[in-house]
């Protein structure tokens, strides 16, 4: 109101100096200017009287570029705003209202980076056309937060195509490039404790004693099935860029989806002791996504100790070099995955920006260039 306030005292001055020196001519400018002045100041005044500007809640969640309908909803004063603008944190930018603007705005919000965001109380601002009177009105109700989570992409084979269900990446002889070596040999397990039959499961897995004294189907479970599982070790340790890190992310939360549907799969985060296990159901998976999100550079890369497994591991890596002794702590096959090119060997897959190639035995080297 100070510029409202600034244009009365300057037409009052008018009316004064037309009346001290007995000018007529002062005293027209000195009251359309008090008009205009109280005029803006009474309109801007009754139109922010009782309005309010709400976010409709919406999900707590999102994925990266995946739209956010943000949806906010204005109530009048006791009249309507000549001009103003609603600000969200959620915009770039406010949005200008009028008269005949609508009272429900909703737009859809794209985030290119995961990770938290905070959701303050959106604002209203009300001014007339010449802003010389501005009232804020309507920011209430407690800050929230969003949380942006890690986009996940197909897994592609190296000649582009997706290695979508039941079909084997190119040049892996009819098997899926990410499962490896996964199928132990039974008779080198050991037992730990019963479970109920699956149909087709072998007839020496059946535990006939516990099915002559209950009369219930039951089958031995094995110690190192949950070992065979492919696990994917998420390295954040001196990234590249914070991009490279973002596609790593990218890597490892889209590898997960891709294992888990297939049968199941570990994943390995920094700063964890124990790999969290994705079922095929994918039950836990919102839980790992989320933390996925979460997820910064690290000082140093996990122990390769906590990797060791009968089954494939697939490190992935937001810089260039993969650990040494990869290959031998997995026994299904060790895959570095990294953004951009492998330097290691040519590409199995592709996923999310990222190269992956299998390390030791099995890995195919790049074809060098001959002078």
């Amino acid at each position: 109101m100070m510029r409202a306030a600034g244009v009365a005292v300057l037409g009052a001055a008018l009316i004064a100096g037309g009346t001290v020196f007995d000018t007529a001519s002062l005293h027209v400018p000195g009251v359309a200017l008090l008009a205009l002045a109280g005029g803006a100041a009474l309109w801007v005044g009754l139109a922010a009287h009782g309005a309010v500007l709400e976010r409709v809640p919406g999900a707590h969640t999102v994925e990266e570029e995946r739209p956010y309908p943000l949806v906010l909803e204005r109530r009048h004063g006791l009249l309507l705003p000549p001009g103003g603008t609603v600000t969200d944190t959620l915009l770039g930018e406010p949005i200008p209202i009028g008269p005949a603007s609508p009272l429900r705005i909703r737009i859809d919000v794209r985030f290119s980076r995961r990770g938290r965001r905070a959701l303050h109380p959106p604002s209203l601002t009300i001014f007339d056309p010449l802003r010389l009177a501005v009232r804020s009105s309507g920011a209430t109700g407690p800050p929230g937060e969003l949380l942006v989570l890690p986009r996940v992409e197909p897994v592609l084979a190296p000649g582009g195509g997706s290695a979508a269900a039941g079909e084997a990446p190119r040049g892996t002889g009819g098997r899926d490039a990410l499962r490896g070596r996964m199928d132990g040999s039974a008779a080198e397990l050991d037992l730990d404790g019963l479970r109920p039959y699956r149909l087709g499961t072998p007839a020496s897995r059946i535990h006939w004693p516990a099915v002559a004294r209950s009369g219930e189907m039951l089958e031995r479970r094995l110690t190192a099935e949950s070992d065979s599982a492919p696990l994917v070790v998420l390295d954040t340790s001196r990234p590249a860029s914070e991009e490279a890190l973002d596609m790593a992310v990218r890597a490892a939360a889209s590898l997960c989806v891709h294992l888990a549907r297939r049968g199941g799969c570990a994943l390995l985060l920094p700063g964890d002791r124990r790999p969290l296990s994705l079922a095929p159901d994918m039950s836990a998976w919102p839980g790992v996504h989320a933390r996925l999100a979460l997820v910064e550079a690290a000082p140093a890369r996990p122990p390769l100790a906590r990797a060791r497994r009968a089954g494939a591991v697939i490190w992935v890596s937001a810089r260039a070099d993969a650990p040494r002794d990869l290959a031998a702590a997995a026994g299904g096959g060790g895959f570095h995955v990294t953004p951009g090119p492998s330097p290691l060997a040519r590409a199995t897959f592709s996923v999310a920006g990222c190269t992956g190639a299998r390390v030791g035995r099995g890995a195919v080297a790049p074809a060098r260039r001959v002078a």
